[in-house]
């Protein structure tokens, strides 16, 4: 009998480019950022945290060098300077991201534009929906959020992003955009969405830790494979364009489910916890940070992950 040796398919460089079944190109990756109120305003939360908070004013040199170095796309979230629990004012909040977005369509109008919608960031209780005592209302939480998504989409954003993990948001937030003339705005669902230990540095640059409790009564149990699934068809059969996961790493078998569920684009987040992890390792020696962000991100897009929305993507996309 023959030997099979797989390894000839590895024995240079060039063969083994040659059939990769996976890659990770700029194209396939989505920048977060951080939009604050002022003016020349350009920080790292942290040294090398990759988590950026910029200014409007910013946007624009920041954003035409990841335009040319082929990007796929850009994710903005609001950090407003004063916090309402009502639900009021909501537009007077949302000024520096209305700035921010007019900023980054100006300098690079054909790029990808992605906006967060949720209320940790606008709320003084860091929920992701209204609060009454310490329960957190859906109903009234979903009309806030489709609001929000009607500003941002007359803004001229390309995706509203529900991130909140309200029941029945992707309906609402349709309905809302298309009676008001939003009809070509998409919407990219946050549709599993765990309550995770790995979001602590995204909190810190957003300001949106929750003053009470915690977010599991509407963030999704981790240990749930099956109630994943239908949380996705869900916000598919509401209108959802497009479908993502969060966190990436800790999930790559939801990913590959909701991969063989659907064919919908399907997007998964690479989230600060994990990206800073990695960083964290590489600082005290114990790996190359570039060679374990290239297999993290590899691992994900293997899973099934059409885009990868990543702290990553700026130093990818400019090295």
């Amino acid at each position: 009998m023959t030997q099979v040796r797989l390894r000839r398919l590895r024995s240079t460089p060039a063969i083994r480019s040659m059939f990769a079944e996976n890659e990770i190109t700029p194209r396939q990756l989505v920048q977060p950022y951080f939009v604050v109120t002022g003016k020349g305003i350009k920080r790292e939360t942290r040294p090398g945290s990759g988590l950026w908070q910029l200014s409007p004013d910013m946007l624009r040199e920041e954003i035409l060098p990841l335009q040319r170095g082929g990007v796929g796309g850009v994710m903005l979230f609001g950090v407003p300077d004063h916090k309402r629990d009502d639900g009021d004012g909501l537009e007077e909040q949302l000024e520096p991201l209305r700035q921010a977005i007019t900023e980054t369509k100006s300098a690079a109008p054909t790029l990808p534009l992605f906006a967060d919608v949720c209320l940790c960031a606008y709320t003084q209780h860091g929920h992701c929906g209204l609060v009454k005592g310490e329960i957190i209302v859906n109903d009234e939480s979903v009309k806030v959020l489709s609001e929000m998504a009607v500003h941002l989409a007359s803004w001229g954003v390309d995706f509203v992003c529900p991130s909140d993990m309200m029941d029945g948001r992707v309906k609402a937030i349709r309905q809302a955009l298309d009676e008001t003339g939003h009809q070509q705005t998409s919407i990219l669902s946050y549709a599993i969405k765990m309550a995770s230990a790995f979001y602590g540095p995204f909190r810190e640059a957003a300001h949106s830790a929750p003053g009470f409790g915690d977010r599991k009564s509407y963030q999704m149990n981790a240990a749930n494979r099956r109630e994943a699934r239908r949380e996705l068809l869900l916000d598919l059969e509401e209108g959802a364009d497009a479908l993502l996961i969060k966190p990436a790493l800790t999930n790559l078998d939801l990913i590959r489910d909701a991969r063989e569920a659907c064919d919908a684009p399907l997007f998964a987040y690479h989230v600060s916890g994990e990206y800073l992890m990695i960083k964290a390792a590489a600082d005290a020696g114990l790996l190359d940070f570039q060679r374990a962000v290239d297999e993290s991100l590899l691992s994900i897009r293997r899973a099934g992950a059409d885009v990868i929305v990543t702290y990553a993507a700026r130093p990818l996309t400019l090295r």
